[in-house]
């Protein structure tokens, strides 16, 4: 039963959200104001969670998935007894404050995910949502129900006008979760204003065709019994994830609810007062919040303590009856990897066959996927060409299908790339496990949206991309990456790896298994390499080393070639080249990962990429980004082009000859020209 109580606290939220937002100058009040009400009930009637240890695992999630109304999650956090006080809603949206413009996980206690690109927080819960059933499948045993808890979503119309939000909801149909709830707030305004500008389709339909579980509540602005009603048969459906349509009206209460004037604007000093008047607050007051509101609130927040408490318990028996289990759930809450899993990687000599990098990161998958259990993921499509699916696995289906079970580690992402990036970033943020993703790496740019924000999270995801370059060969320039590494190295906080060989390709996945909050992006390649003399995966981890000096050994070397990936080999061969028709002496560097490499010391970076030695980059991608390292970048500025690899690489001139000739121009240069200092770090 609701009473005057709930009535006075969702009006409080209604008000304390117009407040903040006037007081920032800068913000969203009308969603706060409009989802008040659902917000109301299902954090206090449904979600289970312990604000005072907003850590606790088998907690209930919730994403706010049209992260523009974050005061009301704020509002939400701070009434629970989240680390979110008065003063931080008074400081919402400025410098340095738990309160920014959009939801940040790494930011704000109670958080769960980073949100605010319209689709992506579903998307994420759908994510969520997978890794509670994986862990469930895995770890819970008849009377111990470990893991057992529901995702919670809201989301507004322009959320379900995204592209990821299809790719991802179609999915989350397929497979049958049930433990995903998402409450559609369908206030039919938009920017631009009505949505009958061009979203008049029937949402509820989109989403039965989808094979969710659908409702209506018709009155989101006061039935407060409807929502309940609603949110609890929701729940109570296991076998479908469920999306509730609730009217509202946003903005409710101000001056200009139901336009896009309450949409991303404060409301203004009288407008403010009109709606304390119309709620019965003081007007002359602000950032008030009555007693009774929080008293009803800490009883919530007290439930949840009591929940956590009884899971703590059940934990403790947990570990009597199934001990092996147990510890190793816990060991993935905490988030240790196993014992001595780095002696599983493979390592390679130069008397290894050569092998593309994609069928060597296939073995790296093999080797640690039995040991590494936490590792969950697939490809967009394009198993047999990632090669990303290790040799027991099992995949990740409702049993009823008979394709698999949610115990399965194999997730089929059909041709979803931006889905598939959304949804790894969910089960990253949930826990427990390590997601990766996989597609050729010029389609990572389908997924943008979704990578950039693993990066901003800091969440460890590993996106395993092949047919990294020309060498594909002809498929052509559709396929062919150019400016993509480029963009992924401008991005903050992400490990780019393009492994040269087997040692490196191992070593690529050393270091992005224990950069826990980074995510990684595996560049490998269709066509063959060679093993090489001098690489290690502990070199690997340096992300640049000098791999060999061909030519005079003792001296300083005449030309540095630095190089990635299968460029690598071919920077060897130039360097032997020059050695052995022009007397010079090389030193080759193999650089897998930039970002590492920037890590180290100035005197190991110098050591490596030696001062006053004229140096050359070999890569087949954009030579953006490479002055930074090298005088003379030689890479591909152009689109591809359809034919053999070696054709390819013969037109756009990354051979030995080719290269070799521009670096006698380079060497011949320097000599009566200064070589300037590079990498200078002030």
């Amino acid at each position: 039963m609701f009473n005057q109580t709930d009535s006075l606290a969702i009006n409080t939220i209604r008000v304390l959200a117009a407040d903040t937002v006037q007081k920032a100058n800068s913000g969203h009040p009308g969603a706060p104001m409009g989802c008040a009400p659902m917000a109301h009930v299902l954090f206090t009637r449904f979600l289970n969670a312990n604000p005072k240890n907003s850590n606790w695992f088998n907690r209930d999630r919730f994403v706010l998935s049209n992260g523009h109304g974050c005061a009301l999650q704020y509002i939400l956090l701070h009434f629970l007894g989240y680390r979110v006080s008065m003063d931080d809603l008074k400081n919402f949206r400025q410098l340095d404050s738990t309160t920014p413009g959009h939801p940040e996980c790494t930011h704000t206690d109670g958080i769960e995910v980073t949100t605010g690109p319209l689709g992506q927080g579903i998307s994420n819960a759908v994510g969520m949502a997978i890794a509670e059933r994986h862990l469930a499948a895995t770890f819970n045993r008849p009377e111990f129900p470990v893991i057992d808890n529901t995702v919670y979503a809201i989301a507004g119309d322009g959320c379900l006008q995204e592209g990821v939000a299809s790719e991802a909801c179609s999915l989350a149909g397929h497979l049958q979760l049930g433990n995903l709830v998402v409450l559609y707030d369908s206030n039919g305004i938009q920017i631009d204003g009505s949505t009958k500008l061009g979203f008049t389709e029937d949402v509820l339909q989109r989403y039965e065709a989808y094979g969710w579980h659908t409702q209506m509540v018709a009155d989101g602005d006061s039935d407060l019994s409807g929502l309940e009603r609603a949110i609890a048969e929701a729940k109570g459906e296991k076998t479908r994830p469920s999306i509730i349509l609730i009217n509202t009206t946003i903005g409710f209460g101000a001056a200009k609810a139901g336009t896009a004037g309450v949409h991303g604007a404060a409301l203004g000093d009288d407008s403010i007062v009109a709606v304390k008047k119309l709620f019965g607050f003081n007007p002359e007051q602000k950032f008030v919040v009555p007693d009774e509101v929080y008293a009803l609130y800490s009883k919530r927040a007290a439930e949840g303590a009591q929940r956590e408490q009884a899971w703590n318990e059940l934990m403790q028996a947990y570990a009597k009856a199934h001990p092996d289990l147990h510890a190793d759930l816990t060991r993935r809450i905490e988030g240790k990897l196993p014992s001595g899993w780095e002696k599983a990687l493979p390592r390679f000599t130069p008397a290894d066959k050569a092998v593309a990098t994609r069928k060597l990161s296939e073995g790296v998958i093999n080797a640690l996927a039995p040991i590494v259990t936490e590792l969950i993921g697939g490809s967009a499509d394009l198993t047999g060409s990632n090669l990303t699916r290790w040799k027991d696995a099992v995949d990740f289906q409702p049993e009823p299908t008979g394709l698999g079970t949610y115990a399965g580690r194999y997730l089929r992402f059909g041709v979803r790339e931006h889905g598939m990036a959304a949804i790894s970033n969910g089960i990253a943020a949930y826990g427990g496990n390590i997601p990766f993703a996989s597609t050729f790496l010029n389609f990572i740019s389908y997924a943008a949206g979704a990578t950039r924000l693993s990066a901003l999270s800091k969440l460890r995801v590993l996106y395993i991309m092949t047919h990294d370059s020309i060498g594909l060969g002809e498929d052509g320039p559709t396929h062919q990456p150019i400016e993509t590494l480029a963009m992924l190295r401008a991005t903050p906080n992400y490990l780019n790896f393009r492994p040269a060989d087997g040692n490196e390709v191992s070593g690529s996945y050393a270091a992005a298994l224990h950069h826990v909050d980074r995510p990684s992006v595996f560049s490998l390649t269709r066509q063959n390499v060679p093993h090489l003399e001098g690489s290690s995966i502990e070199n690997t981890l340096k992300g640049g080393y000098s791999l060999q000096v061909v030519g005079s050994s003792g001296s300083t070397p005449d030309l540095i070639i630095a190089g990635t990936g299968s460029e690598v080999a071919i920077a060897v061969d130039t360097a032997k080249l020059l050695a052995d028709k022009h007397g010079l002496t090389v030193k080759v560097v193999s650089m897998p990962c930039l970002e590492l490499f920037d890590a180290q010391s100035d005197e190991y970076r110098h050591s490596v990429l030696t001062p006053g030695v004229p140096s050359i980059s070999v890569e087949a991608l954009s030579t953006f980004g490479w002055h930074k390292y090298v005088h003379h970048p030689i890479g591909i500025d152009t689109f591809g082009l359809s034919a053999p690899y070696t054709q390819a690489y013969e037109r756009v001139g990354l051979t030995p000859e080719v290269i070799a000739a521009k670096a006698l121009k380079i060497v011949d240069y320097y000599k009566n020209h200064p070589v300037p200092t590079l990498s200078l770090q002030f």
